[in-house]
């Protein structure tokens, strides 16, 4: 509870309280008038963050709504931030860049489909997007996480999987933040305005969240499954049971003969009606519901070594850019048109030239035509069948 405790103490001391750290695990704090107003504490309040608490102390933990409450104090503070990303020296002219860039290049960018040419290379500012997006699953359970996206706005690659891990640990190893300066703020020029952004970025975001929840969700099926055939099995042996009481007497006469075929035919359609709200207790109950809020967002100022690649497809070529940042040794993807563009392999359309994942130029499933769902992004431009947006 070590960072949480630190976390709470520097939101309290922001608010003008006087906190000191006790043992074990605890806090003493002097709040002021609106922060007892706010959580209900006397003037002098203990907090206790761990499974051994000082004695009067007020569990705070993860569960319930602490974290919330402090949030509320936060408002939209610490939601959005510029920083630039120093590595020793101030510009990215003064790294040195791989030795064989193409070699670099050819483990970055695998084109089946077509060919590309490195036309130039230099030092450079680029300017990343990293957004944090909370999300909350509820069914007869409850999931919640953070998903993280990075976005480079100079070549509109996406940053993810380890080069993100790396970007993000680097960040937080970091303890001095270094405001961007006015050199990298102008060379870096580049910027997407909200429409174009939402349009990357959602996508991505709802496979992440859909990668995060599947064992969520298998787990909730297999509940589900076990619920549902132990209300089939118990409503079975009753309707059975009935069914056979009333085929007993299905030969029967005299008056008393059909009131039992009346009252067991009856049974019969209450267990049924039992039955069907039984299911649909069932669904209401297993609903998934996910909601997904965007939290923080960092725009962060990176020296780079840019390369200029020529991608040619048939008589067709356009220029692209990859980065390769000497911060973490690593060499970003290559853009994508479509699609989340987090592997290196990339298809060229032939009436764009989009760069798109395999899938964005796979065959209809209808009809066999293959086609570019960058350039069609609603539905086959053969047969007209929808199909879902990536990106």
């Amino acid at each position: 509870m070590g960072a949480l405790r630190e976390f709470v103490a520097d939101i309290l001391e922001r608010e003008g309280a006087a906190v000191d750290p006790i043992e074990p695990e605890g806090l003493e704090v002097l709040a002021p008038e609106p922060l007892r107003a706010a959580f209900g504490w006397p003037e002098f309040a203990r907090l206790g963050f761990g499974a051994t608490m000082p004695a009067g102390a007020t569990p705070i933990g993860l569960e319930g709504d602490w974290l919330d409450r402090f949030g509320t104090l936060l408002g939209e503070r610490g939601r959005f931030a510029e920083r630039q990303l120093a590595v020793g020296q101030t510009y990215a002219s003064q790294f040195p860049a791989p030795s064989d860039p193409e070699r670099l290049l050819e483990r970055a960018l695998d084109l089946p489909n077509g060919v590309w040419r490195l036309r130039d290379a230099k030092p450079a500012w680029t300017r990343c997007f990293l957004l944090a997006f909370r999300y909350t699953a509820t069914s007869d359970e409850k999931r919640e996480g953070l998903v993280w996206l990075g976005l480079n706005l100079g070549t509109g690659a996406v940053l993810g999987g380890d080069f993100l891990m790396r970007l993000r640990a680097l960040l937080a190893g970091d303890p001095e933040w270094h405001k961007p300066e006015a050199e990298a703020g102008r060379v870096a020029e580049a910027t997407w305005d909200a429409a174009k952004l939402a349009a990357k970025v959602k996508p991505i975001v709802d496979q992440q969240v859909r990668n995060e929840l599947t064992s969520f969700i298998v787990a909730m099926r297999r509940r589900l499954d076990r619920d549902r055939t132990r209300i089939h099995e118990y409503h079975d042996d009753l309707r059975r049971a009935a069914q056979v009481k009333l085929g007993s007497i299905s030969a029967a006469t005299g008056e008393k003969a059909e009131s039992d075929r009346k009252r067991e035919t009856m049974r019969i359609a209450a267990i049924e009606r039992e039955y069907a709200a039984k299911l649909d207790d069932l669904r209401h109950n297993y609903a998934l519901r996910v909601t997904v809020d965007w939290m923080q967002g960092l725009t962060l100022f990176a020296p780079v070594h840019r390369y200029d690649v020529r991608i040619k497809r048939r008589k067709g070529e356009r220029m692209v850019s990859i980065d390769w940042h000497p911060a973490l040794r690593m060499i970003e993807p290559p853009p994508c048109d479509w699609g989340p563009g987090l592997g290196r392999t990339r298809l060229i359309c032939d009436d764009q030239l989009h760069l798109t994942d395999p899938d964005g130029q796979a065959p209809c499933p209808s009809c066999s035509k293959a086609w570019c769902r960058a350039c069609h992004p609603v539905a086959c431009p053969r047969c007209g069948r929808a199909v879902a947006s990536a990106g």
